[in-house]
């Protein structure tokens, strides 16, 4: 924070998260210089004291949480719609991005420029905090060497204003090498931080296999030794189209089983996807306490499934949305994605509202994260909110400009961003670095990069 509080007045609607009434209060947001919410609703005049208080104007917008995107890649970032990665089994598809990562030499440089192009694109799209499983560890690379890599990212977000969480993943690494590595990496970027979270609250680190389909249980075994010495928190993913499949060709038993078995079913637990689980394993992750992810704009368009979420939500089980990576979406636009949710939910299972995917994409996903003061809007939460114009003709006849966020306008831009009190996307524009100077950088790096 910069020793100035802010006020944000005149919404039509605020929507603070889980559990508010119907008809969300109008009015204001208030965060004080500590960049914490101080109150919601209307309020009179603002004393902004010595500090004084700044104002956005949200005069025909609707107010949320800042979104929390609980799953991405952010490396893919530079590698989307590549030829060949559309319309193919997943097995394939891993192939073909694992080649794409080996030409582009995955290195610190590459990976800050795609975090700053993913993180850029997140914070136009609302999203203030974003969950990057990074999977891509090169194998030459010494545990100090990959902090190289978790610093760049960690640097982006610092650099642009947005929230990370670094989760130091493994695709089929060695073991021991991705255990060394999750400690450098927690030790460098949060120190003895509680929760794994910076003490400013901007960086969180986690660890996560891929899922059982690339790594075994000594990779579990060691990630989750480093978690529970460090206080990290788990997330993996499971029973999508390969994980399956792989699952059942090499141990003769479902991912979840294995998991289970593995003690990666535990409350302090993500799982991404779960585009197919039985209502036995629906009782299962509930019983257990885990989280769930979904990323309909991965699975959908690959052919790969779509979660069940309203049966996921009945089960009680915590409900979170992510974009997954550019190799598979080509987009980070997870407004976008919790409209694609509510589109494909009846597929599966009842229709969803706008407001469950709403809450999925802030307190949902943050809750999985172990994060409470993320994705809410009520006093002592993180000052992270988007203010969202809702005045133009795509909101037009919109009844419910809280549920027309969603139904109307896909791909809209905020108006105006916001995280812990500090203004980073000012009238659609990033406030803290150059749109197109963020895409030139990382164009720049792949131009020498063979197809």
């Amino acid at each position: 924070m910069s020793g100035t509080g802010l006020a944000v007045r005149g919404a039509l609607a605020v929507r603070t998260g889980p559990g508010a009434v119907e008809g969300e209060p109008g009015g204001d947001v208030v965060v004080g210089v500590d960049g914490r919410v101080v109150s919601v609703g209307a309020v009179g005049p603002v004393d902004g004291g010595p500090v004084g208080v700044e104002v956005l104007d949200a005069t025909g917008c609707v107010v949320t949480p800042g979104l929390v995107n609980a799953h991405h890649h952010l490396l893919q970032t530079a590698f989307r719609t590549l030829p060949g990665t559309r319309g193919v089994p997943m097995r394939e598809w891993l192939g073909l991005m694992a080649a794409a990562y080996a030409r582009a030499r995955v290195d610190a440089e590459l990976v800050g420029l795609a975090a700053r192009a993913g993180l850029a694109e997140a914070l136009l799209s609302g999203v203030t905090t974003v969950a990057d499983h990074h999977l891509t560890w090169p194998a030459a690379l010494s545990a100090a060497e990959t902090v190289d890599l978790a610093r760049a990212a960690a640097g982006a977000a610092d650099e642009l204003g947005a929230r990370l969480v670094l989760v130091r993943g493994s695709a089929g690494d060695d073991a021991e090498a991705a255990a060394s590595s999750a400690d450098a990496i927690a030790a460098a970027l949060v120190g003895d931080a509680p929760g794994g979270v910076r003490a400013d609250g901007r960086v969180q680190v986690a660890v996560g296999p891929a899922g059982v389909h690339s790594d075994g249980e000594p990779t579990f075994r060691l990630l989750g030794e480093v978690a529970a010495r460090r206080g990290l928190r788990r997330r993996t993913q499971a029973n999508e189209q390969v994980d399956v499949v792989a699952a059942l060709e090499r141990y003769g038993r479902r991912p979840l089983d294995l998991l289970d078995e593995w003690g990666w079913l535990a409350p302090d637990v993500t799982v991404a996807h779960l585009c197919e689980v039985t209502d036995d394993e629906i009782a299962r992750l509930a019983a257990s306490g885990v989280s769930a992810t979904h990323a309909p704009g991965c699975d959908v368009p690959m052919g790969w499934g779509v979660a069940p979420v309203a049966r996921l939500l009945a089960a009680g089980i915590t409900v979170g949305l992510g974009t997954s990576g550019g190799g598979s979406n080509d987009a980070g636009h997870l407004l976008a994605d919790a409209r694609l949710a509510l589109q494909v939910s009846a597929l599966v299972g009842r229709q969803l509202t706008a407001r469950e995917l709403l809450d999925a994409a802030g307190a949902g996903s943050a809750d999985g994260l172990g994060r409470p003061e993320l994705g809410r809007l009520e006093p002592g939460s993180a000052g992270d909110l988007c203010v969202w114009d809702v005045s133009g003709v795509a909101d037009a006849g919109v009844a419910d400009p809280v549920a027309g966020l969603l139904w109307a306008a896909p791909g809209r831009r905020p108006r105006h961003v916001v995280v812990g009190g500090r203004v980073v996307v000012r009238d659609g524009r990033l406030v803290t670095a150059d749109e197109r100077e963020v895409a030139r950088g990382l164009s720049r790096r792949l131009s020498g990069v063979a197809a």
